[in-house]
């Protein structure tokens, strides 16, 4: 089990080895790795960071979510038509 207390979103981008992350349940976390796993590594240490620098803030800190997902996408290439 990967200890993840937010949903974490991976997308491939067109770098096989250049991937970017974000929690949609934390507001302006995000960060980029060279793989899903290290996506996945950065995400649950920057997390905790991001967590504390909100709490210096006086941000309110979002509800864990007990049922954290780690959802992989590709993301879609945008097509200009010539």
């Amino acid at each position: 089990m990967i200890p993840i207390k937010y949903d974490i979103i991976i997308e491939a981008t067109e770098d096989p080895l250049f991937f970017t992350f974000y929690s949609p349940d934390l507001e302006g976390f995000s960060g980029v790795g060279n793989s899903v796993e290290d996506c996945i590594y950065k995400a649950i240490h920057g997390i905790e960071e991001h967590i504390e620098e909100m709490k210096k803030l006086g941000l309110p800190i979002p509800k864990e979510n007990k049922k954290a997902r780690i959802i992989v996408l590709n993301r879609e290439l945008e097509r200009v038509a010539a």
